[in-house]
């Protein structure tokens, strides 16, 4: 399998966890600020199986210690900050402009899609650089 084959795919199951983690929230807690914890709880979701899958089978990085693991997964969750506006941008966008779950769904599907090509970019540069 080629590393874009790969990168895809993980993105697609990391973007079905995020919003199956979402869709669990939303229909357990219907609080004012339901929304965003969903995106909130949904994104770390997200977060922690996207960086496992890159860092063992996209950029096969060891970390020689608990505390590189640490520094490389905070690394990682700080360079997914921007992609993470990108995704959240588009899914609050299609909620305010169209409105309803499916297109508020439909906007983080394109979001996560631009912000995973961004972050592949970004971690390849900076955070698994050294046996990229």
């Amino acid at each position: 399998m080629t590393i874009a084959f790969k990168y895809s795919l993980f993105a697609i199951l990391a973007t079905l966890l995020n919003l199956s983690t979402q869709e669990v929230v939303v229909r357990t807690y219907d609080g004012s600020f339901a929304i965003y914890l969903a995106m909130a709880l949904g994104t770390l979701a997200g977060l922690v199986s996207k960086y496992l899958l890159d860092k063992n089978y996209i950029f096969q990085f060891i970390t020689t210690s608990h505390r590189e693991g640490f520094r490389k997964f905070t690394l990682y969750g700080l360079t997914g900050v921007a992609t993470t506006a990108i995704f959240w941008g588009f899914e609050l966008g299609f909620d305010s402009l169209i409105g309803g779950k499916i297109a508020r769904y439909m906007g983080a599907i394109i979001g996560l899609s631009i912000g995973y090509g961004v972050k592949y970019q970004l971690d390849k540069r900076y955070v698994f650089a050294r046996q990229a």
